[in-house]
C-alpha cells in the first residue's frame, strides 16, 4: 500500500497555519479542525514549519503564559520530515516510529497535497493484517 491510497481512502484535506499567527490562534484552530498538529505554509504555499500540541505544551513549561501571544514561527519545527504519495505505508511506518513523528505532510512537486497520522498508518496495518486473516482462513477452509 502507498501513501496515496491512504490519502485516497482519508481524504486529502490539510489544516494549515500561517507562521505569524499567535499560538492562541493556533489552538483556536488545532480545536477547530479537531487535530493534534498543524503544517505551517508560507505566503507562496510552501511548508516551512509543523507545529502540534505538544510543541505548545513544551514551550508554555518553558516560557509560561506569554506564549500564547508568540507567534507560531517561534515554536514549530522548521525540520519538516515529508513523504510522497508513492512512498510505501510499511517504510513510511519506519520512518515515524525511528524518528518518533507522529504528523509527516504529503509533499508532491513541491506542493501540500496531504498530511498523514501515525494513527492512518496503524489503521492501515490492521486492515492489511485482518485482510491477510481473511484469505488464510478462506484458503484453509477450502483445504
Amino acid at each position: 500500500m502507498r501513501v496515496a491510497d491512504l490519502l485516497r481512502s482519508k481524504g486529502s484535506e490539510v489544516a494549515t497555519v500561517p507562521p505569524r499567527v499567535s499560538v492562541t490562534g493556533l489552538l483556536e484552530d488545532l480545536a477547530r479542525h479537531n487535530v493534534g498538529a498543524m503544517v505551517v505554509l508560507s505566503e507562496a504555499g510552501e511548508v516551512i514549519g509543523i507545529v502540534s500540541e505538544r510543541d505548545v505544551v513544551r514551550r508554555l513549561d518553558e516560557r509560561g503564559a506569554e506564549l500564547l501571544t508568540a507567534p507560531v514561527e517561534e515554536i514549530m519545527t522548521t525540520q519538516v520530515v515529508t513523504c510522497t504519495p508513492n512512498e510505501g505505508v510499511d517504510s513510511l511506518a519506519a520512518i515515524m516510529t525511528e524518528r518518533r513523528i507522529r504528523h509527516m505532510p504529503v509533499v508532491d512537486d513541491g506542493r501540500l497535497v496531504g498530511i498523514v497520522s501515525i494513527g492512518d498508518v496503524v489503521k492501515s496495518r490492521i486492515q492489511q493484517l485482518e485482510s491477510d486473516r481473511e484469505q488464510l482462513e478462506s484458503y484453509i477452509a477450502q483445504g
